[in-house]
């Protein structure tokens, strides 16, 4: 039987994560709180940041940058866009 959650990014009952995706009480928070779906988009859109935006997982100021911005995105606040991005969310009917 699939794990469902209440999605805070969607604000609806979806499937959710097999476990948590990072140790700690905010992959827990995630594990709880997001969708598979939110935690899946969220990853493509991380990964346009740190290839648009040059960045190196080396470096502890990237690294804080994308969790600050992963935390805006799952609480559906202003975030980050690599340039030219279309969210494909808002051309849904």
């Amino acid at each position: 039987m699939t794990r469902t959650v209440f999605c805070r990014k969607y604000q609806e009952e979806l499937p959710g994560l097999d476990h948590p995706p990072m140790p700690g009480s905010f992959g827990l928070d995630i594990y709880e709180n997001i969708s598979l779906r939110a935690w899946q988009e969220w990853q493509q859109l991380q990964t346009m940041l740190i290839n648009e935006g040059h960045l190196s997982m080396r470096d502890t100021q990237a690294r804080r940058y994308l969790m600050d911005q992963m935390q805006k995105y799952f609480n559906n606040e202003q975030h980050d866009r690599p340039a030219g991005f279309v969210d494909p969310m808002q051309n849904k009917p």
